[in-house]
């Protein structure tokens, strides 16, 4: 009997969870905004303790603050955060991107392959599935590097630049730049072991797209 309410409290918390991670990140949660615990449970339809339990959860995602007297809001925003979320994608990538073509396997370059097949193939007029299997492909680069820590620390990076592109709009025009080609270019370099190309031309990616951003926020 315990264990079965242990088992629907954990369910009720990662519900709570996923639900306040997601509108944090498509910004229906404003940054900033203040997070009270009674609005979010007629929100969400849940009580008041997964509510509190998710909220401490997502201060470890940097999405969520706690604020001494005041309870808990959502972190903000800054053109200087977003510059600092680009810069360590960019030094923690490019050190695990290397590492992954350093430990190259077929296995490895299989499941690259196939992610990059359903990104070129996704709907991008379905937002949240596309950003779902456009982080697999991103992820799937990395994903050899034989360090868990190093792969949790990219995901939590990947998410949090996320956040910016919602703010920035659904709708980002990005004139004449050919992001499937971009993503085409690295993985060729990749499967050729490239380190050195690969490696260019993720950052070449991730800077072409931080350009943007910042330009959008500021």
């Amino acid at each position: 009997m315990k264990q079965n309410t242990g088992s629907s409290a954990e369910s009720a918390t990662q519900r709570a969870y996923h639900a306040l991670r997601k509108l944090i990140m498509t910004s229906a949660i404003a940054p900033g905004e203040k997070l009270k615990v009674d609005t979010l449970k007629a929100r969400l339809n849940t009580g008041a303790s997964p509510i509190r339990e998710a909220l401490s959860l997502l201060t470890s995602d940097h999405l969520v603050e706690r604020i001494d007297q005041r309870g808990f809001v959502a972190a903000a925003c800054s053109k200087g955060n977003f510059q600092e979320i680009l810069k360590l994608r960019c030094s923690l990538e490019d050190m695990a991107l290397r590492e992954s073509i350093k430990s190259s396997t077929t296995e490895w370059m299989e499941e690259l392959v196939l992610a990059h097949h359903r990104v070129q193939k996704a709907d991008r007029n379905d937002v949240e599935e596309f950003e779902r299997i456009h982080k697999a492909f991103h992820m799937a680069l990395l994903a050899n590097c034989g360090s868990k820590i190093l792969l949790r620390l990219c995901d939590q990076l990947y998410d949090l630049n996320i956040r910016y592109r919602y703010i920035a709009g659904h709708s980002l025009n990005y004139g004449k730049r050919d992001v499937m080609r971009e993503h085409s270019e690295i993985l060729a370099a990749a499967l050729d072991n490239d380190e050195d190309l690969a490696s260019s031309r993720l950052m070449y990616h991730y800077r072409e797209t931080g350009r943007f951003l910042e330009d959008t926020i500021a």
